[in-house]
């Protein structure tokens, strides 16, 4: 195989053109180093018996754009429904709010079943973006979710709450 500097030269102005096609003209610089990195990615991970690099790296750099275009949309809708969220109060008082009546709920959960209940709640982010931060697998994350509902259910009926 040749060295990734003469594949990154060769596939350049791939990137390019995907982030053309797609339409995106904002962060333009970003969306290229995550064409870049997906690059560098599909050329660790390519598989000659399975085709032409040039269609694997252009299917794996289009997805991964993808996939980051959808995750800055929904974090813009997010901010979006804070700002309208926040009224009279700051957005750190609303924010700061949140947490504490979340964490009155989390008082007889384990540490990993309240990072459940924080990041899905509050920061609104999905299975897999809380595996990929705590560094676990989804089935992990799914278990912590799990336990989480199971007591926090228990606690609503019992209503011990700390």
């Amino acid at each position: 195989m040749e060295p990734f500097e003469l594949v990154h030269e060769q596939y350049s102005q791939m990137i390019h053109k995907i982030i053309h096609t797609l339409r995106i003209y904002k962060n333009h610089h970003d969306y290229y180093q995550t064409g870049l990195i997906a690059l560098w990615e599909a050329y660790g991970k390519f598989d000659s018996s399975k085709g032409t690099f040039t269609s694997f790296a252009y299917s794996y750099i289009r997805g991964r754009i993808l996939t980051e275009l959808k995750r800055e949309v929904r974090e813009e809708e997010r901010g979006v429904e804070l700002e309208e969220g926040a009224t009279e109060a700051g957005g750190d008082d609303l924010e700061t709010l949140a947490l504490e009546t979340l964490l009155s709920y989390c008082g007889n959960l384990t540490p990993n079943q309240t990072k459940w209940v924080i990041s899905h709640s509050l920061h609104m982010l999905s299975i897999s973006e809380i595996a990929e931060l705590e560094g676990v697998s989804p089935e992990a994350v799914k278990k912590w979710r799990k336990g989480a509902k199971e007591r926090i259910r228990q606690a609503i009926l019992n209503q011990t709450f700390v």
